[in-house]
């Protein structure tokens, strides 16, 4: 049976919910771990992918956090950082998106070999400036705060994310939403949207209703990562709709995760039926083996989405996407002038 493709082609493609320390390629580990002569469980390709890309389900969601170490390991100085941030872009233009915002932790990232990281912030910038001009897609910055690692330590990857504030468009906080909840971090948002920087805010992942509001009331957030739970609280989804906030939702990562249990029982679908803001993403590409037009074609279609969710994912994520309005028209019309090209030399 035929299927009818789930990507509008006469539509932007954008994915707003990417980690880039999780979309590392496999041949960039190994390559940076040899010249480093850092060790490896693995030393090709695929002696190393079972240690790093998951397959059906991690046993747990620190088993799926854990093979994050493979994928930071290697970055052992700045210039690493700076490739791999380059890369994520020409990923991008491979899997045909248009436009990306693409986060990461800088302290996450410098922690393994002790990096600057407010040095990480500027090199990630850099990369991701390069892979903008080499490749035509247009990318942004979302610096994150690892909640678990303390408040304090917010503090000073907030100070070093602020240090280039002029590269970045957002503010993410991520980590055990459930042992570090939004309430603890009110000052460092109020820091982040004084220094006129976007609020997402992860939520609604392991915890409930309540994580998504504390994000909204509490931390500003106008965008949640993944929200699946908010579904719980018929006023949520009531302030949601009204509100216009989006949802970043990460159909096979929370497989993967263990957040949701199978495809099929995936809330992705109930999502859209009630005409919430929301969008498809990736999250963790090189974890969890997948890039965008996979969750499209696939993911979605084994949680039940139709070709009209599909398409109207593409729509909200041009809605929610952190451009201006201006910016936001010019994607849309370059866009449609690429389908049209393309259609005239077939």
């Amino acid at each position: 049976m035929t299927h009818l493709p789930r990507i509008d082609p006469g539509l932007p493609l954008i994915d707003l919910h990417r980690h880039l320390d999780g979309s590392v390629r496999l041949e960039t580990v190994l390559e940076l771990a040899d010249e480093q002569g850092i060790e490896l469980p693995a030393s090709d390709v695929a002696g190393l992918r079972p240690h790093v890309v998951v397959e059906g389900k991690a046993s747990s969601l620190m088993d799926f956090i854990g093979r994050f170490r493979y994928l930071t390991a290697i970055l052992h100085d700045l210039d690493a950082c700076r490739r791999v941030a380059y890369e994520n872009v020409e990923d991008a233009k491979n899997e045909g998106i248009d436009y990306i915002e693409l986060r990461f932790s800088p302290w996450f990232m410098s922690e393994t070999h002790e990096l600057d990281p407010a040095g990480v912030v500027e090199a990630v910038a850099d990369g991701i400036k390069a892979g903008e001009r080499d490749t035509g897609v247009r990318a942004q910055m979302i610096g994150i705060m690892s909640r678990t690692y303390d408040t304090e330590t917010c503090h000073r990857e907030l100070d070093a994310l602020l240090a280039h504030r002029d590269h970045l468009v957002a503010i993410d906080l991520a980590g055990d939403e459930v042992k570090f909840p939004a309430a603890q971090f009110k000052e460092h948002f109020s820091r982040a949207r004084d220094a006129g920087l976007e609020v997402t805010v992860h939520a609604g992942e392991a915890d409930g209703p309540e994580s998504v509001w504390s994000a909204i009331r509490e931390l500003g957030a106008t965008r949640i990562g993944h929200g699946i739970h908010s579904l719980r609280d018929p006023d949520l989804v009531e302030y949601l709709a009204d509100h216009r906030i989006g949802l970043e939702v990460n159909i096979t990562s929370n497989i993967h995760t263990g957040i949701v249990d199978e495809y099929v029982n995936h809330p992705a679908r109930e999502i859209f039926e009630k005409g919430l803001l929301a969008n498809l993403n990736t999250d963790d590409p090189a974890i969890s083996g997948i890039d965008l037009p996979y969750e499209y074609e696939q993911a979605a279609r084994a949680a039940g989405l139709t070709a009209e969710m599909t398409r109207q994912s593409q729509l909200n994520a041009l809605e929610m996407a952190f451009l201006s309005p201006e910016e936001k028209k010019e994607l849309l019309k370059k866009n449609v002038h690429k389908y049209q090209l393309k259609g005239c030399f077939n």
